[in-house]
């Protein structure tokens, strides 16, 4: 079995894959890597771990401690995705290519893969992220701005009266009528601003490419922007099919 790693600054998403045909054999995510060695020793002890491949976004002191934790626990070497100016037909767009996010990096090249064309990768987390790769794997570039959790806690964080828990966060996204409490009026107007953004990207895609792209979402919150792309494929582990390529298992 492989395990599979995408570390970002807030939590750990895993899956363990068959290594003959990569079939999901479990996963999740969990806030720590304590908790996810607790995970994995419980979920299936009786699997045996043949590799590892992980991208991470932490501190390369962060990404080592967990490195050498899974390498005690389960006696694999982790094999950590690097950055690249071309790899699997895209060549990075960055003027510092080091610097492109691992997250996006494997995204673009997920996307890239699956869409066999030019592509607009939509990343919907912590941050949402939009990326561009023509049709001759020519990454373009792309967008940053704050998605819907660093939308909500900068609200909450500036705006005294702006207090609710996450089960009201829920209730309220009922509907995108204009919200009649300041709950409702927060969650649907964060999700707005997520489809605004949604729709500037495939405007940005199609004045380049006319319709001949295709779009794909990803990350937690892609859903709440499917009505905003109703031709996206969404496609929720679309950086572990980067990471895939980037960190091949022969």
């Amino acid at each position: 079995m492989i395990l599979e790693l995408d570390c970002g600054n807030s939590f750990i998403k895993w899956r363990v894959i068959a290594a003959a045909d990569a079939t999901i054999i479990n996963g999740g995510i969990v806030d720590s890597d304590e908790q996810l060695l607790q995970a994995l020793a419980t979920s299936h002890p009786e699997v045996q771990l043949v590799a590892c491949r992980m991208v991470s976004v932490r501190s390369e002191e962060e990404t080592a401690v967990l490195s050498a934790a899974l390498r005690e626990a389960f006696a694999v070497e982790v094999q950590v995705a690097a950055p690249a100016k071309i790899l699997a037909g895209v060549r990075n767009g960055y003027e510092d290519y080091q610097r492109l996010g691992m997250d996006r990096w494997l995204a673009i090249l997920g996307g890239f893969h699956l869409a066999g064309r030019a592509c607009l990768i939509i990343d919907f987390g912590t941050a949402a992220k939009a990326d561009f790769v023509a049709a001759d794997g020519e990454h373009l570039g792309g967008y940053i701005c704050p998605g819907m959790p660093l939308m909500r806690s900068q609200l909450r964080t500036h705006t005294r009266r702006i207090r609710y828990d996450d089960a009201s966060a829920e209730r309220a996204m009922v509907s995108l009528a204009p919200g009649t409490s300041t709950v409702e009026a927060v969650e649907r107007g964060c999700v707005m601003m997520l489809q605004g953004f949604a729709r500037s990207q495939i405007d940005q895609a199609t004045a380049l490419w006319r319709e001949d792209f295709t779009v794909f979402l990803t990350g937690g919150d892609a859903p709440l922007a499917k009505s905003a792309a109703p031709q996206a494929r969404i496609v929720p582990d679309l950086v572990f099919v980067g990471l895939a390529l980037a960190c091949p298992m022969h």
